[in-house]
């Protein structure tokens, strides 16, 4: 990922952003081998060799971690209210890695975690059409007709949703609850929770289980793995970022 220079140096704690930048404007920084003295180069450390008075920076090692969430943690590096986050969650990780999206608070299941910021940024920008399938439990039975307004796209304070893949999978008539599999490729803040309140069917429970191929299948509640490198690739090319 294209950052500041100054940034880069600052974040492999070789001086302060302030004192980075002195180093630039004075010579003493390298790229590739060509001193740079102008504050406004971008590098990417994973492809560029950075060095500052010949001692060559070391590239963050990338992370990439698939979390199977609980209810009641939320999908931030940290909360003021003092609630349970994902990445307490996680541990023996040096790097700082960052959700991918968010799951709300009382939503539950596959989340990507990573210091891929280039990856992020792609699987999360909308022209890609990531998808995102989930279980919801709503409450009281919808009718097809209700179900067709998700499949077609149905308004919503912030717009139009796109179109949602739908299916009835099951309905408690006794407790009056169904189990409906969505699957949507836009991220709007709670947004397949404002769906059904929209056809007047709240969710009771949700449950994010794929995410484009990746599944929860070995992940149990509260746990996570690591990615393969096949995994990671073919995220990468759902993102149409070129491999290396």
């Amino acid at each position: 990922m294209l950052e500041r220079l100054q940034k880069v140096i600052a974040k492999a704690g070789i001086a302060s952003r302030r004192d980075a930048e002195e180093y630039i404007t004075t010579g003493r920084v390298t790229v590739n081998g060509k001193i740079i003295t102008e504050l406004g180069t971008k590098v990417d450390l994973q492809q560029d060799r950075v060095a500052v008075d010949g001692q060559v920076l070391t590239a963050e090692k990338y992370i990439y971690i698939l979390l199977n969430k609980p209810k009641g943690v939320v999908t931030t590096l940290a909360d003021p209210q003092g609630r349970k986050t994902v990445i307490d969650l996680i541990t023996g990780i040096a790097e700082r890695i960052y959700p991918v999206g968010r799951l709300d608070y009382n939503t539950e299941g596959l989340l990507l975690l990573t210091n891929d910021g280039n990856l992020t940024h792609a699987l999360t920008h909308p022209s890609h059409e990531i998808t995102k399938t989930y279980i919801a439990k709503v409450h009281r039975i919808p009718t097809e007709e209700k179900l067709d307004l998700l499949r077609s796209g149905i308004h919503l304070s912030d717009g139009l949703t796109a179109p949602a893949k739908i299916h009835l999978l099951g309905a408690d008539l006794t407790n009056e609850l169904a189990t409906i599999e969505i699957t949507i490729y836009e991220g709007r803040n709670r947004q397949i929770r404002r769906m059904f309140e929209a056809i007047g069917h709240p969710v009771k429970n949700l449950k994010r289980i794929q995410y484009t191929f990746l599944d929860l299948t070995g992940v149990r509640r509260g746990h996570y793995r690591h990615l393969l490198p096949a995994e990671i690739d073919e995220l990468k090319r759902a993102g149409r970022i070129p491999l290396k």
